[in-house]
């Protein structure tokens, strides 16, 4: 009903608006509730029949309300299959592969059961789920594969049976790097394995710049050592800005030293044209220590090593052990 008075017009609200959005949050709450509820009684459903040793039951439960006909997909968060791994219990998880549940099968977000086995370090899990068909190199939504999982976790035992299965030791540019995880979490030896099936020591993401740079950033000493040693390019960071600028903002003094031991440019800019002691906090030990360099002539025998290595080549390295050198100088020219 409207009334007209002068310029002034009234329009009567519905009485039934808010009544309308109420009952739809509702009905939404309602739902989450429901499928809540359906998920918890399905599980523990499956637990008791696999504990009673039913499997048939256990397979029938799983196959219709997990696997729901959309072969790698499954409307479940999580099956039986996932918490098996996850938890590494073995025996559970050839017990329901041999009951016929989908070694491939995936949640919501595409985790698959040997993700979990890998980011838990279950490598007798991961051999499990390799061995019926997992698929090594499967990815979340995020990109993620068992891979990343196993190196987010310095996981060397998995990393070397998910390579040995045909797994990439490389990311794409924009998916999450294995190498470059392994780098930010001081995990030196998944980062060896990595390097030595066949993954770039300078593989470069714009967001990241280079697994050199990440671990001077997460000031990974061991992991810096390791990845100079592979023959990473000591002047390749993110950009104009070089790993010894990022070990310098950190004032991480033994990375540093270690830097330029391998022929780091102290004289490089990055983008604010700053050098590393201008880009090292003021009066800290990094910044003195580069003062003090920077007034020191280097000694002859560093300068002939970083020459010789320049020489070799980093795809020659592993050549110099063959050299008719002294092995005094064969170590030192590998920095042993």
């Amino acid at each position: 009903m409207l009334k007209r008075g002068g310029n002034m017009t009234e329009a009567t609200e519905n009485p039934f608006a808010s009544l309308h959005y109420s009952n739809v949050y509702l009905t939404i709450l309602a739902l989450f509730c429901f499928k809540l509820f359906i998920k918890i009684s399905l599980n523990c459903l499956s637990y008791f029949y696999i504990i009673r040793g039913n499997r048939k039951e256990a397979a029938r439960i799983s196959a219709e309300f997990y696997d729901f006909g959309q072969g790698h997909r499954s409307w479940a968060d999580r099956s039986p299959l996932h918490d098996a791994a996850c938890q590494g219990r073995l025996f559970a998880l050839r017990n329901l592969l041999l009951q016929g549940h989908n070694v491939n099968v995936v949640t919501i977000d595409h985790v698959s059961p040997l993700h979990e086995a890998c980011f838990g370090d279950h490598v007798a899990c991961a051999r499990a789920l390799i061995a019926a068909g997992a698929n090594v190199n499967i990815t979340t939504i995020d990109g993620v594969t068992p891979l990343f999982n196993a190196c987010s976790v310095g996981s060397v035992s998995c990393a070397e049976v998910l390579l040995e299965n045909g797994a990439k030791p490389e990311a794409l540019v924009f998916q999450p790097s294995p190498i470059h995880e392994a780098s930010s979490k001081g995990s030196s030896e998944c980062v060896e394995t990595l390097v030595r099936w066949g993954a770039d020591v300078d593989f470069e993401i714009p967001h990241l710049g280079t697994p050199l740079y990440t671990a001077c950033v997460s000031q990974e000493i061991e992991c810096v050592r390791r990845l100079l040693r592979e023959g990473a390019n000591v002047q390749k960071g993110i950009y104009m800005e070089s790993p010894l600028h990022a070990a310098a903002e950190k004032d991480c003094t033994a990375i540093v030293k270690l830097l330029l031991d391998f022929g780091a440019d102290i004289n490089a800019r990055n983008m604010e044209f700053q050098r590393p002691v201008e880009a090292a906090p003021p009066s800290s030990l990094t910044e003195g220590f580069l003062l003090v360099y920077e007034a020191t002539p280097q000694p002859l025998s560093q300068l002939c090593r970083q020459r010789i290595r320049d020489c070799v080549g980093r795809d020659r390295f592993h050549l110099i052990n063959h050299l008719p050198l002294p092995n005094t100088l064969k170590n030192y020219l590998q920095y042993r």
